[in-house]
């Protein structure tokens, strides 16, 4: 061996689960375990490259599937418990306080990714996924106790909300570090979990509500997560190290990206009414005479119909790229908003439900893609964790806006175009 060689081998470390081989020079020995600041000032280079593949690397999109699954799947059943708590447990309250539940919810899925994605970046992930996990199943058992407004908004709103918000958001950054050239696809076949369990669990909460009871179809729901999120924990996995990188918690500093901070605008304004179509439309699909027993099917074939959405936006954001991808769906989510209103029968209701589904599932498939891509791999989850909270804002106040606004007029027509309206400034933004 030459004397180069022998210096080579001497400055190179073996770590398993993130690169084959790392320079000493480029990554301290000290680093996951961050003890000295000027670590964040050190570039990582990564030598192995990205995978793009391997059983590993899908594994760990099952793992990433499985957590989607789990979270926006109960998260986006909101539109069944909304109709079933104005009908029967919370009769006394108003439909736009009812819906402070929901949107609680969807936001808080998006929020805690300020702190979680700075905590990814910095190393600590396990730990929090799995504590989220335990707590995640433990609110689901909790909310077939609940019979008054504030304890539905404590456990399903607050506690089932912050929870799926603490692992959804490392989830995704995570599929950055082993896909690259076909990550408009892995994140595709990933997000199927979302709107798999988008129409998994209406569908089963129409079905085993009226057979089993409330309480009953919840514990079902409890021990579905259970099983769930376990193999997600056991499959879920980091490739690269961690990276202290400057800035702290809310880096300013990226906002000097005109694309980024265009982008954060834009999403504030999509949130604000994304899921205003699909709070409400089972409620509106009762009062234009669809019967109770089909309108809670509806949530479910606007679910299911985002499965295809969010695949063909990977496909395609893999040709013409993220944010043109995402233009188009978003653009075709706020016409199906604004049409919405105006559906006279069943058939109708279906169309819209199916197009809409569709549309908004590319959205949802692709807004952590774009945050990865305006900026280097070794911060993006925190770029991803900020894009995500200031979306929060948002989420959860678009459907009760929309709420009261449907309250006031006495009708949705209003509250479709208040919706339809910022997904539009959204793509023009």
């Amino acid at each position: 061996m030459s004397e180069e060689s022998a210096r080579k081998s001497k400055d190179t470390v073996f770590v398993p689960e993130a690169l084959p081989w790392i320079s000493r020079a480029a990554v301290p020995a000290d680093q996951e375990a961050l003890q000295h600041e000027e670590v964040s000032e050190k570039p990582v280079t990564h030598i192995a490259g990205t995978p793009d593949g391997g059983l590993t690397a899908w594994l760990v999109i099952v793992a990433v599937n499985l957590t989607l699954f789990s979270t926006f799947g109960i998260a986006n059943t909101w539109g069944v418990f909304q109709a079933y708590y104005e009908e029967n447990l919370l009769r006394q309250t108003s439909p736009s306080n009812i819906a402070w539940i929901g949107s609680a919810q969807y936001a808080l899925i998006y929020f805690p990714a300020l702190a979680t994605g700075r905590m990814f970046d910095l190393g600590y992930f396990r730990i929090p996924f799995l504590s989220a996990s335990c707590v995640i199943v433990a609110s689901v058992f909790l909310t077939a106790e609940c019979t008054q407004f504030w304890q539905f908004f404590l456990v399903q709103g607050l506690s089932l909300g912050v929870c799926c918000g603490i692992i959804v958001g490392p989830a995704l950054v995570v599929i950055s570090h082993w896909f690259d050239r076909k990550r408009g696809l892995a994140m595709s076949f990933a997000a199927i979990g979302a709107s798999s369990g988008s129409t998994v669990f209406p569908a089963a909460a129409q079905k085993l509500i009226p057979s089993i009871g409330f309480q009953w179809t919840m514990r079902v729901f409890g021990f579905i997560l259970l099983a769930t999120l376990g193999m997600a924990n056991i499959l879920l996995k980091r490739r690269l190290p961690p990276v202290n990188v400057r800035g702290g918690l809310f880096n300013l500093k990226a906002f000097r990206n005109t694309a980024y901070t265009i982008y954060c605008i834009s999403g504030i304004l999509g949130f604000l009414g994304l899921y205003t179509e699909l709070t409400y439309i089972s409620v509106s699909a009762i009062a234009i005479g669809v019967s109770k027993n089909f309108a809670f099917y509806i949530i479910a074939i606007a679910n299911g119909a985002s499965t295809f959405g969010r695949l063909s936006s990977g496909l395609m954001a893999d040709k013409i790229g993220v944010l043109n991808t995402m233009a188009v769906f978003t653009a075709m989510a706020g016409i199906t908003t604004f049409a919405w209103p105006f559906a006279t029968n069943e058939s109708q209701v279906i169309a819209i439900a199916t197009i809409y589904g569709f549309s908004s599932g590319g959205f949802l498939a692709l807004f952590a893609l774009a945050a990865v891509a305006l900026g280097d791999i070794e911060d993006a989850g925190r770029r991803v964790g900020m894009f995500m909270s200031l979306a929060a804002f948002g989420a959860i106040a678009g459907p009760p806006i929309s709420g009261a606004i449907s309250t006031a007029s006495g009708g949705f027509v209003d509250s479709g175009f208040y919706a339809g309206t910022f997904m539009k400034c959204a793509v023009f933004e």
